[in-house]
């Protein structure tokens, strides 16, 4: 079955109730599905993709749109509906299914492009910005009638594969994750909320394709108004610069003058310096003799008070002596009393170890009983959910046989 027709049938299920079926007769949602004609269900390029869109996203739904997931609305229509068993196991054949056709295509696509030596000469000699661009500017072109124009759409042939490439394979991935994240979903839940999710979110990124698009073709059309705005405002900075220039003229002439009357000024201004400096440096030697003067009185007051400092220095290294050796004295005798209430406490430490260590052996073993009767406990458990496991296989395996 396409993959295609088995994700707008989920999208059905999805806006229909559940309901319950006889075991023996099909689910009405599966007899009432439109049926897509025979044949591969991807096409050449793979993924049934056309430029880079891929075929399910290009066909409209056909149970209606599902709401954009951001508001409230498309919270209460993305809520799961609980699928029948039995209709889960047939879901998740069909998706099993699509994953081993989009696996095998996968081991394809990559041989069937081997031989072509021109898509991998132009994927590697041009990088992928290139590429966009000169496809872009092919497709500009206006389409020619004419045999030997033909020739030159193979080059566009080949940029568009080695462009289409990457992500027709990435697409391919993609789909082949939903679909084995759906069947989990649908084995272990029996809902497909999965799947609407990746519907939902391929449906805002196609809106945000549409706003990219919108928003390049709002800047194309201001960036030519820009363009003629700079036109304007260049226009503007000519007759500005002209005038710019006309004063920078008249400025050079106020500067010549401004230079002659800077020079008589300098002139005028050194004379005054000399005249100032002879008179500071009369006024300095004078300060320099009173200075002299200071400074031989305060060298007479330094050496008496080196005399007073020794004189001070003698008297209390006499006091320190005395207080040092009544300290010593002091010390010894602390430092006797201190080891003797040291000596007590070794004693008194090396009873409390043993009675501890007696007190670890007896914890110790009743830890050991507890761990043992807790690993029998867990060893009954793993064997009751091994044995629960077993017949659940059986059951599914039953109801798998009868289908």
């Amino acid at each position: 079955m396409p993959p295609t027709f088995l994700l707008l049938f989920l999208v059905c299920v999805h806006t229909q109730p559940a309901q319950s079926f006889p075991a023996g007769s099909p689910s009405p949602l599966l007899a009432s599905a439109p049926h897509w004609p025979p044949g591969p269900p991807f096409s050449a390029d793979g993924l049934g993709t056309v430029g880079t869109s891929p075929v399910w996203a290009r066909r409209p739904p056909r149970c209606g749109p599902l709401p954009s997931a951001g508001g409230p609305e498309a919270q209460v229509q993305l809520k799961p509906a609980k699928l029948t068993p039995l209709d889960a196991v047939r879901l998740s054949a069909l998706l099993e299914d699509c994953t081993d056709q989009l696996t095998i295509l996968g081991y394809i696509m990559p041989v069937s492009y081997e031989g072509r030596k021109d898509v991998s000469n132009v994927s590697a000699s041009y990088p992928l910005a290139e590429l966009v661009a000169s496809r872009c500017l092919m497709a500009e072109r206006p389409p020619s009638t004419c045999p030997t124009c033909k020739g030159h759409l193979a080059p566009l042939h080949l940029i568009n594969i080695a462009i289409q490439q990457p992500s027709v394979l990435s697409g391919r991935q993609q789909a082949n994750d939903v679909l084995e994240d759906s069947k989990d979903e649908l084995l272990t839940l029996g809902t497909f909320h999965t799947l609407q999710l990746a519907v939902s979110r391929e449906k805002d990124l196609r809106a945000h394709i549409q706003n990219l698009i919108f928003r390049e073709e709002m800047g194309r059309k201001k960036i030519k108004c820009l363009q003629k705005q700079l036109s304007d405002v260049k226009k503007e900075m000519d007759f500005e610069v002209q005038n710019r220039n006309e004063m920078i003229a008249y400025l050079k002439d106020q500067l010549q003058e401004m230079k002659a009357k800077t020079d008589m000024e300098s002139r005028y201004v050194k004379k005054d310096t000399e005249l100032q400096v002879a008179q500071v440096q009369k006024r300095c030697s004078a300060a320099e003799n009173d200075l002299q003067n200071e400074i031989e009185k305060l060298r007479n007051q330094t050496e008496q008070e080196i005399r007073v400092h020794l004189d001070i220095e003698s008297f209390l290294k006499q006091h320190i002596e005395e207080k040092l050796e009544y300290w010593m004295e002091k010390y010894e005798k602390d430092t006797e009393a201190k080891q003797q209430a040291l000596n007590a406490l070794k004693s008194s430490r090396a009873a409390d170890q043993a009675a501890l260590q007696e007190l670890a052996k007896q914890v110790g073993r009743k830890a050991g009983q507890a761990i043992i009767e807790d690993r029998k406990e867990k060893e009954r458990a793993r064997k009751k959910v091994e044995q629960d496991a077993l017949e659940a296989k059986s059951l599914l395996k039953v109801s798998w046989t009868s289908l």
